[in-house]
């Protein structure tokens, strides 16, 4: 079991769960409240990453890791459009931007992103030969 893994794995889940937006007058959201497709993403991944760890995989490990940092980023872009798309309705463009600057993200993402980066760094075991020393020949 790679425990580097399973610290990885446990800081993402943790990650889901802490602050990600603050919107004003509604409070704090974290995964599920932003979008449950992409927090049910994010925990299968976890689960990958989990298995990965407990079945010696590195490659699978690695591949969460990455997956995660890319959905990390294409939820941070949909936020982005999601938020200047929800004040459309406002006609003028610097209204637009001021209340999308009442939107601001949390310090979650950092820590699902740290998770992450445990991931991806884990290594395979470096693998030592040892040779065994001739037998002794002995003379009569």
């Amino acid at each position: 079991m790679k425990i580097q893994g399973v610290i990885g794995a446990v800081i993402m889940a943790v990650g889901g769960l802490c602050p990600l937006m603050r919107l004003p007058i509604i409070g704090n959201w974290n995964y599920f409240d932003v979008d449950p497709r992409l927090a049910t993403a994010l925990y299968v991944l976890v689960a990958v990453a989990l298995l990965g760890s407990f079945i010696n995989k590195t490659g699978l490990i690695k591949f969460a890791g990455w997956a995660v940092m890319a959905l990390v980023a294409i939820s941070l872009v949909g936020i982005y459009f999601k938020v200047h798309d929800s004040f459309g309705f406002l006609h003028f463009k610097n209204m637009v931007n001021i209340a999308a600057g009442m939107v601001k993200l949390k310090w979650g993402w950092y820590v699902i992103v740290v998770g992450a980066g445990v991931l991806v760094t884990v290594r395979k075991p470096k693998v030592v030969l040892v040779q065994a020393a001739p037998p002794a020949v002995a003379t009569v």
